[in-house]
C-alpha cells in the first residue's frame, strides 16, 4: 500500500532522500508482518521443526524501527513536508499504515512476547483511533476532495480498526475489540459503494496506483478473522459471507491480471502483499475450523504465492534503494 510519490523515477541526491520519504513506506511493514503471521499459521498446522516466522518477525521489527526512526527524523528536519503529505487528498489515507504496522506486529508477537504484544496493541489501537477520527473529520470538512481522489487506499484507515480484535480478544479486551470492529465494519460498507461508483462511472485510477486495487481484499478477509475471534473460534454464516466475498474479490482481480502485469515496479507494489497475506491467513482458519480438501489445498497455494510475491518485491525494493530510485520527488 503505497503512494506514487515513491515511484521509480530519476535518482535523487542522497541528502534529499529523507525529505521525499513517503509515509506509505510503512506498507512494507504490513506486508512483512502479514507474511510472518501466515507462516506462523503454517508452522502450527504442519508442525514444522524450523520457524521461519521467528526470523521474519525479527526482520519485520527491525524494518519497522528503521522506517519509524527515518520518519521521526523527517518530521524534525522537514516538518513542512509531513504537513503537506497529511494535507494531500491521496496521501492522507496512508498515515494509518503506521498504526496498522504496530497492530500487525502485536498479532505476530502474541505467541512469543506477550508483554511486548500488549504494548504494541495498546499503542497501535490508540494511534489508529486518533488517525481514524482525524481523517474522517478531514473528509467531512474539506474543500479539496474530488471523486478522482477516491481510491482503495481509503480503506486503510478502516482496515486498521477491523484488525484490533485479532490481538485484542486473546489479550482480554473483548468489548474494546467490539468497538473497533463495529467502526471498521460499518464504515467499510459505504466506502465500498463510493469506490465502485468511481470504478463504474468515472475514469480508472492511474496505472501506478493499480496495485492498490488489491486493498479491496483486506477488509472482508481481515473482517472474517476478527469475526471468528470475537465469536470464540466459531465460523458462522456471517463469517462465511466475509470470507467468500474476500475470495471473490481475489478472483475478480486475477481476472484482470493483464492490467497489473503492465505496471512498472515502484513502492505501490507492496499493496499486493498484505491483502494476499490476509486472505491466506483467513484460508488457514477455514482449513482449521471447517476442514475439507478445498481449503487444505488453497492454503498452501496462497502461502506459496505470498512468499514468492514478498520475496520478489523485497528484492526489487532493495535494488531500487541501491540505485537511488526510492524516496525521490514525483
Amino acid at each position: 500500500m503505497s503512494t506514487p510519490i515513491a515511484s521509480a523515477a530519476a535518482p535523487a541526491a542522497p541528502n534529499g532522500r529523507l525529505e521525499h520519504m513517503p509515509v506509505s513506506m510503512f506498507s512494507i511493514v504490513m506486508g512483512l508482518a502479514g507474511t510472518t503471521i501466515a507462516l506462523e499459521k503454517a508452522e502450527h498446522r504442519w508442525a514444522w521443526s524450523v520457524s521461519p516466522s521467528s526470523v521474519l518477525l525479527a526482520v519485520t521489527a527491525a524494518v519497522f524501527v528503521l522506517i519509524s526512526l527515518a520518519h521521526l527524523s523527517k518530521f524534525i528536519l522537514h516538518h513542512e513536508q509531513v504537513v503537506a503529505e497529511f494535507n494531500n487528498p491521496i496521501r492522507l489515507s496512508f498515515f494509518p499504515t503506521m498504526s496498522i504496522g504496530m497492530l500487525l506486529l502485536a498479532i505476530a508477537a502474541l505467541g512469543h512476547f506477550s508483554d511486548i504484544s500488549l504494548y504494541l496493541w495498546t499503542t497501535g489501537a490508540t494511534v489508529q483511533l486518533l488517525f481514524t477520527l482525524a481523517i474522517l473529520s478531514n473528509w467531512m470538512h474539506h474543500e479539496k476532495f474530488q471523486v478522482q481522489h477516491s481510491n482503495p487506499a481509503w480503506f486503510i484507515p478502516i482496515v486498521g480498526n477491523i484488525l484490533v480484535p485479532i490481538a485484542g480478544v486473546p489479550l482480554g479486551y473483548q468489548e474494546i475489540s467490539w468497538f473497533y470492529f463495529s467502526v471498521g465494519l460499518m464504515m467499510w460498507t459505504p466506502l465500498l459503494a463510493v469506490l465502485f461508483n468511481r470504478f463504474f462511472f468515472h475514469p480508472m485510477i492511474p496505472d501506478k496506483l493499480l496495485p492498490t486495487l488489491f486493498i479491496l481484499i483486506a477488509p472482508p478477509a481481515v473482517g472474517f478473522i476478527s469475526w471468528v475471534k470475537l465469536h470464540g473460534g466459531v465460523v458462522d454464516d456471517m463469517a462465511r459471507i466475509l470470507y467468500y466475498f474476500g475470495l471473490f474479490i481475489m478472483l475478480l482481480l486475477l481476472a484482470q491480471a493483464k492490467y497489473f502485469v503492465k505496471v512498472s515496479f515502484a513502492l505501490p507494489w507492496w499493496a499486493y502483499t498484505f491483502p494476499v497475506a490476509a486472505l491466506t491467513i483467513a484460508t488457514s482458519v477455514m482449513a482449521e475450523k471447517v476442514g475439507g480438501g478445498f481449503f487444505a489445498t488453497l492454503f498452501p497455494v496462497l502461502l506459496t504465492a505470498l512468499v514468492l510475491l514478498v520475496s520478489v518485491i523485497s528484492v526489487r525494493t532493495i535494488i531500487a534503494v541501491m540505485r537511488g530510485q526510492i524516496c525521490v520527488p514525483e
